[in-house]
């Protein structure tokens, strides 16, 4: 395997498509008629928003890589005992320590330096992101539910940071969906590694141990059904209405209970769920619905 693949699976390049949630946030923040940025409406300046909004995304990138790679060399040699993590570069030896921390702490150096250029609230975001992912490497990944809840705050933290980078509002109820979005995910990718692992997955991932199947599973309902009713709650909000100008919001969310339907159904049915980024990259449906969503979103904002 080349170098540059290797420092591709090391960035886990795959893994930015959870950094989408900023272009996202700023999306919804342009459809908001009453946003604006520096006097001027966010509608009136969509190449401008767009700019923004991938700066964001990139920002954060460089910096999720940089955590991921000191998470990696972290437990590197716990990977070597893991059926699926021992590929990864650092637990195969394909690359080396110092490189790796090298690479590390330029990446996280580059990401704040940029996110602090970019604004004082968005560089807040991105710096307590950071803290987050190192409490989380060190201490609470080991907790069972702790662990989870971080992943999604982490999310939480991302979604604040697509609207700081427009200096921009965000609803509640938003941030509440995309933490009950993420803490899904999780519980699926737990679920998915309980069943992968069996008994010794408290060996690979401490936290593991704490999870109990059953319970696990209702788990995995109950949020699956919180993600459509409080994401349908929040469009068919009167604010909601009044910021977007319209009450044709509650259109798109037929694909959301469509999405998240079928990340279930191949969770249980197609023995998913280890690693949603390939799920949203290659599934078919999973694309046409969220497509469907994009373009149904799109126009009831634009109308």
């Amino acid at each position: 395997m080349n170098q540059l693949n290797l420092w591709i699976r090391a960035l886990r390049v795959k893994q930015w498509t959870k950094n989408l949630v900023l272009p996202a946030v700023a999306f919804f923040a342009w459809g908001d008629a009453s946003q604006t940025l520096r006097g001027a409406p966010l509608r009136e300046i969509p190449w401008q928003v767009a700019g923004l909004a991938t700066t964001g995304f990139l920002l954060f990138c460089l910096v999720s890589s940089g955590v991921y790679i000191f998470n990696d060399l972290r437990d590197r040699e716990a990977d070597r005992n893991h059926p699926v993590k021992c590929g990864r570069p650092f637990a195969s030896g394909a690359l080396g320590v110092r490189a790796g921390v090298l690479a590390g702490v330029s990446l996280l150096v580059f990401g704040l330096a940029g996110a602090a250029f970019t604004g004082i609230h968005f560089f807040a975001c991105v710096a307590a992101y950071l803290l987050l992912q190192v409490a989380y490497t060190l201490l609470l990944k080991k907790i069972a539910l702790v662990d989870v809840v971080v992943i999604a705050a982490g999310f939480v933290l991302r979604a604040a940071a697509g609207a700081a980078a427009l200096d921009a509002r965000i609803s509640h109820w938003l941030l509440a969906c995309t933490f009950l979005l993420a803490l899904f995910l999780a519980l699926c990718k737990r679920r998915h590694e309980k069943r992968l692992l069996g008994a010794d997955g408290g060996a690979h991932r401490k936290a593991l141990a704490g999870y109990h199947g059953p319970a696990l599973d209702a788990m995995v309902f109950v949020c699956a059904a919180a993600v459509v009713v409080f994401y349908g709650a929040y469009t068919l909000l009167p604010e909601t209405c009044a910021r977007f100008n319209t009450n044709r919001l509650g259109l798109t969310i037929p694909c959301v209970a469509l999405g998240v339907a079928r990340y279930v159904w191949l969770v249980y049915r197609g023995n998913a769920g280890g690693s949603p980024e390939r799920v949203l990259l290659t599934d078919p449906p999973m694309l046409a619905i969220m497509a469907a969503y994009a373009a149904v979103a799109l126009a009831v904002m634009v109308k």
